[in-house]
């Protein structure tokens, strides 16, 4: 077992999201940035993850001046709250250039357009002070097999991958997979192909995996041993906690929500494989329910978190030592029992 340490937390400005949904409006009101960054140090926790237009909105009308004069006024008031930024990720999939797909559309200005604003978003980075970028490749696939090439769409991606990693010499890509939505089919749906890809590029040791809980259910695949397979390669620089309710759409539903035994083995995984000790950060993408209502807003971070720690607190009086001896004599039957009745605490 690892050596007990202490988690930093952090979530992102979408995670207080309005309620908004494909078949109806938002259910609570706007609020702005400053409104969220207040709660997230009222709340306590650590660190805000970024979009590059969160960091500096209407992004691609601005000049690079004005961006870097923006993320820097921005870089100011997150040392004044003693909040850090724990990543930027640039947001491609809300651009009109990216209908075909960013740095894989059949179209060579989309593809351009797609690695400039990368380029910007790793500036901002910068001068937020953070050195990990967060690739979620959201329409990077394909609605029919017929529209791109597999291969060509890899090879795309991997040029992508070393323009920006030539950028900056010091910055880090984490690529969070996902197997569905918005396209039919992605072309790096898990992490596995993640960390292929990470062996085309010219520095393929700055090129990790971020893990979402919800994206590997998606995939029909367990998280936890996602996390381990991912820690195994020393791949896992930041992760996505929350849950989900089978091969539905991305729920984001809080952490521990639909599965608690799921949940409980994802953070033994973190815990035994000393997620953290490197300064990695537990984060939540979890979004409220649509019918929460105002004066609960923030319950589903807070609750996420709450149940992190006990189940932190599980993982650590788990009886290694019992579970061992079970698994030696292959009394898994035994083993079994023997977890369910540590989570109910008998």
């Amino acid at each position: 077992m690892a050596k007990k340490q202490n988690y930093k937390f952090c979530f992102g400005p979408w995670n207080i999201s309005e309620g908004a949904d494909p078949y109806g409006p938002t259910t609570r009101p706007a609020q702005t940035f400053d409104w969220k960054l207040a709660q997230l140090k009222k709340l306590g926790f650590d660190a805000m993850m970024f979009h590059d237009d969160d960091a500096v909105p209407d992004i691609d009308a601005k000049s690079e001046a004005q961006i870097r004069k923006e993320a820097k006024e921005l870089r100011k008031r997150l040392d004044g709250e003693g909040i850090a930024a724990e990543m930027v990720a640039p947001r491609l999939w809300f651009s009109p250039m990216t209908i075909d797909g960013g740095y894989t559309s059949n179209d060579p200005k989309a593809r351009r357009y797609a690695i400039d604003r990368s380029l910007r978003c790793i500036d901002i980075a910068k001068i937020l002070g953070t050195d990990l970028i967060v690739l979620w490749l959201a329409r990077e696939g394909t609605y029919l097999r017929e529209a791109k090439s597999g291969k060509r769409s890899v090879e795309l991606l991997a040029q992508a991958l070393d323009k920006m990693l030539a950028h900056d010499k010091r910055i880090r890509i984490a690529i969070e997979p996902k197997p569905n939505e918005p396209m039919d089919h992605a072309y790096i749906p898990t992490i596995g192909h993640a960390l292929a890809l990470a062996q085309l590029v010219r520095d393929p040791k700055r090129v990790g995996a971020l893990i979402e809980t919800a994206h590997c259910i998606l995939a029909g695949l367990d998280p936890a041993d996602e996390i381990e397979f991912a820690m195994a390669f020393g791949k896992l620089w930041s992760l996505h906690l929350n849950d989900q309710n089978g091969l539905k759409f991305d729920q984001d539903k809080p952490f521990g929500s639909t599965n608690l035994r799921s949940a409980f083995n994802q953070v033994r995984a973190l815990e035994r494989n000393g997620y953290g000790s490197r300064g990695e950060y537990i984060c939540f993408d979890v979004h409220p329910f649509r019918s929460t209502k105002v004066e609960h807003w923030m319950d589903h971070l807070t609750n996420s978190r709450r149940t992190f720690l006990r189940l932190l607190e599980k993982a650590r009086t788990f009886d290694e030592a019992a579970a061992g001896k079970l698994i030696a004599d292959r009394d898994y039957q035994a083993l079994d029992q023997m977890s369910i009745e540590h989570l109910l605490g008998k």
